[in-house]
């Protein structure tokens, strides 16, 4: 059986708008957390178009991290000395002018750091548009 999430969705929503103020300027919305496991949603605005009708690559990024983030906090608890180490994307396809959605797992949770991965796409079709990995360092408080 599978451990339950540590947070509630309405806990980290209050944790992100008291520490995460840049994620509010995105809208990004967790609308799920599981133990090592998130999905968001970003809706769509023109203003995350680049050149060519995309989504913009810095706003995707920001989706991993920030999925990657709810999934750690999922596992570990309200924590926000979990910190991002690295961040590896690939974009994968043209997205769509859209909203923006992403689903996080944890790939491995030890004492000191979390490995996790993100599939993004984008609202409406299936084909995934990025894939990141991101490797978060846990405080000392972490898992045990």
């Amino acid at each position: 059986m599978e451990p339950l999430a540590r947070i509630t969705v309405q806990e980290y929503q209050a944790f992100s708008r008291a520490h995460l103020p840049f994620a509010q300027i995105y809208g990004a919305e967790v609308t799920e957390i599981t133990y090592g496991g998130a999905r968001l949603r970003i809706p769509f605005r023109e203003d995350f178009l680049r050149p060519g009708g995309t989504l913009n690559g810095p706003l995707m990024m920001a989706a991993a991290d920030l999925a990657t983030y709810a999934a750690v906090l999922g596992a570990i608890g309200l924590e926000a000395l979990a910190v991002t180490t690295q961040l590896s994307i690939n974009f994968l396809r043209k997205p769509a002018p859209a909203t923006l959605l992403g689903t996080a797992r944890l790939l491995k949770l030890g004492k000191r750091l979390a490995v996790g991965e993100v599939e993004l796409f984008t609202e409406g079709d299936r084909e995934m548009v990025a894939h990141a990995v991101c490797t978060y360092a846990l405080p000392s408080s972490g898992v045990e």
